[in-house]
């Protein structure tokens, strides 16, 4: 697993507005990390509510763009550490500019700069 791929994750049950269930996700750790002995994967969730594209640092997915089947949003308000084995399916790779707002989005969601 790689940093900018997209992988279907069995995510637990949610509470409140937290993401639950089986849906889309783009790893957001580096690969070193991917990479080493540590057993989890830091991600951000990928939705279908368009809505969300609007959010600040969201970043809008067309279908070529995730390989998913319908137009998707990175949310990354919405970023989570998993154990890798909830990772099930890897879907594809972002591209490299999909990548590059990814990493813009997290910088104002987390207040990097």
């Amino acid at each position: 697993m790689k940093r900018g791929e997209i992988w279907w994750a069995s995510l637990e049950e949610p509470r409140g507005s937290e993401p639950g269930y089986k849906r889309p996700v783009v790893i957001i750790s580096s690969d070193a990390f991917n990479q080493s002995r540590i057993q989890t994967v830091i991600v951000a969730v990928v939705t279908s509510n368009l809505r969300l594209a609007n959010a600040p640092g969201n970043i809008s997915l067309a279908k070529r763009d995730s390989d998913l089947s319908k137009e998707s949003v990175i949310n990354v308000s919405q970023i989570l550490t998993i154990d890798k084995s909830f990772l099930m399916e890897k879907v594809g790779r972002l591209p490299d500019k999909k990548i590059s707002a990814l990493d813009e989005g997290l910088k104002l969601s987390l207040s990097i700069f």
